[in-house]
């Protein structure tokens, strides 16, 4: 799939790239905002400096919400199972990428075990929970994504 991206973008201008990779942002964005909303979690406020994107891969947003009362999350989106998880067990984007890759690698364990992957759609899931744990865990430890600009 990066290779495609790679191709893509070899054609396009620096302006052109900019103007994807912001729109893309707002997509999953929205596409954050209503996986809350369907979680019953209404979305107040982004807090912009700690969220983190790898477009068109992954986009990790800490939301703050009032309703149905006051916390905050770390929700992922991309190109990836949309998730969410209290801000309580990653202090920054980087610790809940890490917490998002060990937590669905134990989901997939747990679909495994369950036999719940006899049902071919689990099962697929399951590989796909794998999949992108093990991506995640990669992003995780790749220190040239980490360093402060």
């Amino acid at each position: 799939m990066s290779e495609q991206v790679a191709d893509q973008t070899q054609t396009l201008s620096p302006e052109e790239i900019e103007a994807r990779t912001q729109v893309w942002i707002r997509e999953h964005f929205q596409k954050a905002n209503r996986f809350l909303a369907e979680k019953g979690v209404i979305p107040e406020r982004v807090i912009a400096e700690e969220s983190r994107y790898l477009a068109p891969f992954l986009a990790i947003w800490k939301l703050e919400s009032k309703q149905p009362k006051s916390q905050t999350f770390w929700v992922m989106s991309g190109d990836l199972p949309t998730d969410y998880v209290d801000v309580s067990v990653a202090a920054t984007a980087r610790d809940a990428i890490r917490h998002f890759s060990m937590m669905w690698q134990l989901k997939a364990e747990n679909l495994m075990k369950s036999g719940a992957t006899q049902d071919p759609t689990q099962a697929k899931f399951a590989q796909l929970l794998v999949s992108r744990a093990e991506s995640l865990f990669q992003i995780h430890n790749d220190e040239k994504l980490w360093k402060e600009s």
